[in-house]
């Protein structure tokens, strides 16, 4: 057989399809266990929903993902395995919030100027909100009690009814969109708390220093999948789109246009809602493909504004924003380490995202800018660049930052979110455990996939291999 043949039609003890943080763990590990394995991905680059941009200098920031904090503790171990350090996120000075039109600078988690009345209303619901999030276990929110009572009702529908000022809804409204990337009304409350105790803890994931914003990796999150695919040079193939998955009784055949690999198994590492645009032969079961088609991914365009230097820093400021209305929903100081060049991220979400989206890429930069400058004044509207990265134009992706559940999903279909069917098995970070929905589940979700495969090979359960692990799930 030609070498041209050899690449055309491979064979593999397990293929795997997506190589962003999910797809990479899952070969590493099954590599590690001695499996020969095809790592297949769309993409010309590796890392999927994280995505660097060149500073210059040997300097880089993220288009995607970035942020983990104390316990996320499985990107951290993955980061520090391939050499990539952390550093704290930069947090000092005032906050800004721009509530219906009126600006706030503060220090704390809250602008108190707001008043004590919304100020107590806040507090009491976000109290409400972890009480209730302790009660969803992350590895079968379905299974929590009152599941189906907290699944049938959207966070927009309790926020009625468990606040009474608008400004406090509107804070949690700002909250819901930057870090869920969809707008109370599309949420699910059981999703609501099922993110939030996956990751830690509701206030975990709306702080930074004492939150999941309080570190990020020098030279770029998306240096870790990088540094990953440098190890698997002979598993990893780019510009392999796959298309179609066929199960036969004794192997699994995935294909795309110029090539198939036949494998023993399959672990399929793509957004819930790619996962459901692959062919599959014999198609799925209904129950599969109902949670696919339920389960959308967020709205969010991430936009970076280069400058010479942080300027905000001299004036006070930490260069975090927060608005309910503006043409973003938040804003941080990413700049390097080293506080040179100075760089701001708009965070462009929810429903701010699904307006912008439908502008020109000239519209949007004149907006964020705009909005940037209501914030930090007339410098921040002439950066030196400014760059955007619309996660849902991007074709292998279709949105940030994660898939989301409506109201009547987990209950109805959650079972078959991690589930494997006949050969295949499933990865990504909406299937992780521990910090579902970040980095950190995407590498809980490969490990876990690998361990599934292992597990019906050798006879031991899943929960002995986990055990077993020297990087141990935090």
């Amino acid at each position: 057989m030609s070498q041209a043949a050899d690449e055309r039609r491979m064979e593999a003890d397990v293929v795997v399809v997506g190589a962003g943080l999910a797809g990479l763990t899952a070969t590493r590990t099954l590599k590690d266990a001695g499996y020969t394995v095809r790592l297949l991905e769309a993409r010309e680059r590796v890392g999927g929903r994280l995505k660097g941009f060149d500073l210059g200098d040997g300097k880089a920031v993220d288009l995607g993902g970035e942020y983990f904090g104390d316990k996320s503790t499985a990107i951290a171990a993955t980061a520090a395995s391939v050499g990539v350090r952390g550093f704290r996120t930069y947090d000092e000075g005032r906050r800004i919030t721009v509530l219906d039109g009126r600006r706030y600078e503060y220090t704390g988690l809250f602008p108190w100027r707001v008043g004590p009345a919304t100020l107590a209303d806040f507090g009491q619901a976000v109290l409400r909100i972890e009480r209730l999030a302790r009660s969803v276990p992350p590895e079968a929110p379905w299974r929590a009690p009152n599941a189906r009572w907290l699944d049938s009702q959207t966070f927009w529908s309790w926020c009625r009814r468990n606040t009474v000022t608008p400004a406090a809804r509107a804070f949690l409204t700002m909250v819901m969109e930057a870090g869920y990337c969809a707008s109370p009304a599309d949420l699910s409350l059981l999703h609501v708390l099922y993110y939030a105790n996956a990751s830690g803890g509701f206030r975990y994931l709306v702080e930074v220093s004492g939150g999941i914003q309080r570190y990020r990796f020098e030279g770029g999150a998306h240096s870790i999948p990088d540094r990953l695919a440098a190890r698997l040079p002979e598993e990893l193939r780019t510009g392999a789109a796959v298309r179609r998955v066929e199960q036969r009784a004794d192997s699994v055949l995935v294909s795309g246009t110029g090539y198939e690999v036949r494998a023993r198994y399959a672990v399929i590492a793509l957004p819930v809602t790619l996962a459901g645009r692959l062919v599959y032969e014999p198609a799925l079961p209904g129950t599969r493909d109902q949670f696919t088609q339920r389960m959308p991914a967020g709205a969010a365009i991430k936009c970076l504004a280069v400058y010479d230097e942080p300027f905000w820093r001299a004036d006070g400021l930490s260069g975090q924003v927060t608005s309910n209305r503006g043409p973003f929903r938040v804003a941080f100081d990413t700049s390097p380490s080293d506080g040179s060049p100075g760089v701001l991220s708009a965070f462009v979400t929810g429903s701010a995202a699904r307006a912008l989206a439908r502008l020109t890429p000239s519209e949007r930069r004149a907006a964020v800018l705009t909005g940037l400058a209501e914030a930090f004044g007339p410098q921040a509207a002439r950066p030196r660049a400014f760059v955007e990265q619309n996660w849902l134009d991007a074709e292998f992706t279709r949105g940030c930052y994660h898939g989301f559940a409506p109201p009547g999903l987990y209950t109805a279909y959650g079972q078959a979110l991690r589930t494997p069917i006949g050969l295949i098995h499933w990865a990504g970070t909406e299937s992780g455990v521990h910090q579902m929905g970040s980095m950190g589940g995407a590498v809980d979700s490969g490990r876990r996939a690998a361990r599934e495969i292992i597990a019906r090979d050798s006879g031991e359960s899943v929960r002995q291999l986990a055990a077993a692990d020297p990087v141990r799930r935090g």
